[in-house]
């Protein structure tokens, strides 16, 4: 078993923003925290404003007049600072009280301030699992795009992330998208490991052509699986991988997509255009990726 992988001692942190997925990403990481009976704490973060400004505009004032100016930026800035942090622990506060009251789960919280990325890896060495909204408060939800903060998280951290659809809902089945690589085998090994599918239903799904190769892959998984106690539907259908992925999953009723996120090779330079990131785009359900 890979020890990246499976951190029985670590927590399930959870990225809280204010963006409309705030409630469910509190709720999947409360429903993560019961399953594998592990602590959860709550993160928000302030970024810091951006560096760039405009064009100065002081240079015609007089020295006492720019002075005074520059002052009064100055107070702004700290005023904006508080409210920020304020406004940060209220949503904190707010989530806390929600997966208490919902979940019957309490939560430590934390604010940091900086890049989300930078305090998820900073973190990273006591988290079990990360949980984070698709899109975040800035994302543009008309074009579906996803949030600048995921793909970055995704393809920064090395462990498993859990991706809050848009609503909470009881999970009770559960499919591995699985091709046979090593990431989709710890797919496999990790469901085998923890907690958090037990007593679920399981399918595992391979999108290829009928070779001995993909049934050999295929066995190896099932008995993997079997071994652990789960008693999973195997399935191996051809056409493109995320459309196949996506039609599995509505037809039938999954509600936990497992698969391997960004690879090492060439694809992880891309922003665009990967099975991940289409599924991410597509799929109503959550998902949990593993590197």
């Amino acid at each position: 078993m890979n020890s990246s992988l499976i951190h029985v001692d670590g927590k399930i942190l959870a990225a809280i923003d204010a963006s409309v997925y705030a409630d469910s990403v509190a709720a999947h990481a409360a429903w993560a925290a019961s399953r594998v009976g592990a602590p959860l704490q709550l993160l928000h973060t302030i970024e810091r404003a951006s560096a760039a400004r405009g064009a100065d505009l002081s240079g015609n004032l007089a020295a006492d007049d720019r002075e005074a100016l520059l002052l009064k930026l100055t107070e702004l800035d700290e005023q904006r600072g508080k409210l920020a942090q304020q406004h940060g622990q209220l949503l904190l506060q707010e989530q806390q009280a929600k997966v208490r009251e919902q979940h019957g789960v309490e939560a430590d919280l934390l604010q940091r301030h900086g890049e989300l990325v930078d305090s998820l890896l900073e973190l990273e060495s006591g988290v079990r699992i990360f949980v984070i909204g698709k899109r975040g408060e800035h994302a543009d939800f008309a074009r579906g795009h996803l949030g600048g903060n995921l793909e970055r998280v995704v393809r920064a951290v090395h462990r498993p992330v859990l991706i809050a659809a848009r609503a909470f809902r009881p999970i009770q089945r559960v499919m591995i998208a699985f091709d046979g690589s090593a990431t989709t085998r710890k797919c496999i090994d990790m469901v085998c490991a923890s907690p958090l599918a037990t007593g679920m239903r399981v399918d595992v799904l391979m999108v290829g052509s009928d070779t001995p190769e993909h049934h050999q892959q295929l066995e190896w998984a099932k008995q993997q699986l079997q071994q652990a106690g789960f008693e999973p539907d195997m399935l191996r259908l051809e056409g493109r991988v995320e459309d196949v992925i996506r039609e599995q999953v509505s037809q039938r009723s999954v509600d936990l997509l497992v698969m391997g996120a960004y690879g090492h090779s060439r694809i992880r330079s891309l922003i665009l255009g990967s099975t991940t990131t289409q599924l991410l785009r597509s799929c109503q359900i959550p998902l949990l990726l593993l590197r």
